[in-house]
């Protein structure tokens, strides 16, 4: 079929109550086996590109990567979008956007809040004209590495977040909840309780980044409290490396062999995960 809009989707898993699972790409690899598996499991899915995977890993740009999902989305049955995910720069925002992607997040984070809001809306503005939605962060969302996913003091404030989105005008809102980017130390523990307030402040799906290595109990109970987005990235191309790694020890000797033996690992997983999705 052809691209759904992220917009479409993330209503979808509103109504379901559930989460779409959104997975960063960096080449066709990685786009084929998130469409294929999203079939075999009847799920709506997104395919990220996060910015830096191109301008400083060099792995795809904007325009190979919507040339790569929408080729591959036309040969499954299931709704597939594709996202920008945590972007800064308004310039690159608009070069995806005109590259075909229907949704876009500005990241202003670290930034004072009412910066980040006046950013925003400044993206919203824009792609509006386009019919493309706006994911925002409010709440520091940082590095397991570092541990700071555990300091309530960086968490998404409830009335702060109600007020964000109305002046904002974000489709969708990436909340800190207790979870963080990389791979963790130490199980995270998400804030439940506090993602129920957030979710019953707000009116806006609310989307959960940091997703490798969160146990599943906590993601079934994020996912019935208001996360309609859940962003993994970190745990699915951890699996990339490792598989070229065991395809290459095995001396097949055969290099052409390669996207199939790993598009198959990359499936298995990933049909695995989107069971978590309860469409």
């Amino acid at each position: 079929m052809s691209l759904a809009s992220v917009s479409d989707i993330l209503q979808m898993a509103v109504e379901k109550n559930t989460s779409v699972i959104a997975f960063n790409c960096i080449d066709y690899n990685t786009i084929y086996s998130v469409c294929h598996a999203a079939e075999n499991v009847n799920k709506p899915v997104l395919c990220m590109l996060y910015p830096e995977h191109h301008t400083l890993n060099r792995w795809i740009d904007p325009e190979g990567f919507a040339a790569a999902v929408k080729d591959v989305a036309s040969t499954v049955s299931v709704p597939v979008a594709m996202h920008l995910d945590h972007c800064y720069d308004f310039n690159y925002i608009i070069r995806a956007i005109r590259a075909g992607f229907s949704g876009v997040m500005y990241d202003g984070s670290m930034l004072p809040v009412e910066e980040n809001i006046a950013n925003t809306r400044k993206v919203v503005d824009v792609a509006n004209a386009f019919g493309v939605s706006v994911e925002a962060e409010l709440g520091h969302v940082g590095m397991a590495a570092t541990g700071d996913n555990a300091t309530d003091d960086l968490y998404t404030q409830p009335a702060v977040a109600a007020d964000f989105i109305e002046r904002s005008g974000c489709t969708s809102l990436a909340v800190a909840i207790g979870s963080a980017h990389g791979f963790y130390k130490e199980t995270p523990h998400l804030q439940i309780s506090r993602l129920a307030e957030i979710n019953a402040a707000t009116d806006a799906p609310l989307v959960l980044h940091g997703g490798s290595g969160i146990p599943d109990d906590q993601l079934d109970e994020a996912f019935v409290n208001g996360i309609n987005k859940f962003n993994v990235g970190t745990e699915f191309l951890d699996l990339y490396i490792k598989t070229i790694g065991e395809y290459t020890s095995q001396d097949k000797g055969w290099i052409l062999d390669l996207p199939t033996y790993l598009q198959g690992k990359l499936m298995s997983y990933l049909e695995k995960k989107m069971e978590l999705s309860k469409f």
